[in-house]
């Protein structure tokens, strides 16, 4: 299930690791994953991010400009600054740590550990400096490894692209998750299911590269169900990560989202694309509710003609 890098990576920016150069031009913008939620007092714009990018990716499509020109507010999943505080890093590496005595080698199976010794020795990285981590942990740090390899990296993502931007225009900006929600998705898990994560990572070391491009080209254009799609293709096999990482997260969101358009702003809300899709993601729920939702990209077609 690839869960980490829409869901969670980009958004904590676990670590800042030196970013590769990228070669190759840079991408066509594309329509863009924006969509457009009115009230009778407001414009909810839902921005689908990828939490990592390449310079290559950019420009970003123009409808996120358009959004950003016509909101008084930017949400976040986390609130703007927190994934630059110093004190995150600390954070996250005491919640990913065993306690003195334990060892991430005794606590998964000996597969497992072989298979994260074997992907360590193709990075430099010794087994060593993964026995006091928990899987998910271990997880993560792998998946921060590869992506940093691909020239990805969480302070070119959208989301930090329109925080700096935010802040430097005196917008008004808040997130909808705390860092401790968010750390606490991990530390809640069973040691089944941390394991079941790790393994899976270090399944999908090989097809990165493939899947990446595949994300970013269903991004650019907008194709928020066939993102969905890619990102959870074997999400039945792990329903429980699923449910706490993607379901549960989208449903909390609604209430917020809701308040946003009883409101008198526009409001941009920059969230993974992985959560707009789908019949639990955001667009959905927020049409069962009655909202119309409306492809930023083919609205303005329509005032074109």
């Amino acid at each position: 299930m690839r869960l980490l890098p829409v869901a969670l990576i980009g958004s904590l920016a676990l670590f800042s690791l030196p970013a590769c150069a990228e070669k190759g031009a840079v991408s066509s913008p594309g329509a863009g994953s924006v969509w457009m939620v009115e009230s009778a007092t407001s414009r909810l714009y839902l921005c689908g991010t990828i939490h990592l990018l390449r310079p290559t990716d950019y420009p970003l499509p123009e409808v996120y400009e358009k959004a950003y020109a016509d909101s008084q507010r930017v949400v976040f999943e986390l609130p703007p600054g927190v994934s630059h505080d110093p004190q995150l890093a600390v954070k996250m590496r005491t919640a990913g740590s065993y306690p003195e005595g334990n060892t991430l080698s005794a606590k998964v199976k000996p597969a497992t550990w072989q298979a994260l010794e074997a992907w360590g020795k193709t990075r430099g990285l010794p087994s060593s400096m993964f026995n006091p981590f928990r899987p998910w942990f271990a997880a993560l740090t792998v998946s921060a490894t590869e992506y940093s390899l691909l020239g990805a990296d969480p302070d070119r993502g959208v989301d930090r692209f329109f925080e700096k931007r935010a802040t430097k225009d005196g917008k008004p900006g808040e997130g909808l998750e705390t860092l401790e929600l968010q750390i606490g998705l991990f530390t809640s898990l069973s040691e089944e299911h941390q394991q079941e994560l790790l393994e899976q990572t270090l399944a999908e070391v090989r097809t990165l590269p493939d899947q990446f491009e595949r994300m970013i080209a269903s991004w650019r254009v907008g194709d928020a169900d066939a993102l969905h799609q890619m990102l959870f293709e074997e999400a039945e096999k792990y329903p429980e990560l699923l449910d706490a990482f993607l379901t549960q997260r989208n449903a909390r969101w609604i209430k917020q989202l809701e308040a946003y358009l009883a409101g008198k702003e526009n409001v941009m809300v920059l969230v993974g694309t992985g959560h707009l899709g789908g019949k639990e993601g955001v667009l959905h729920l927020l049409q069962s509710k009655g909202y119309k939702v409306t492809k930023l990209a083919d609205a303005a077609k329509t005032v074109a003609r």
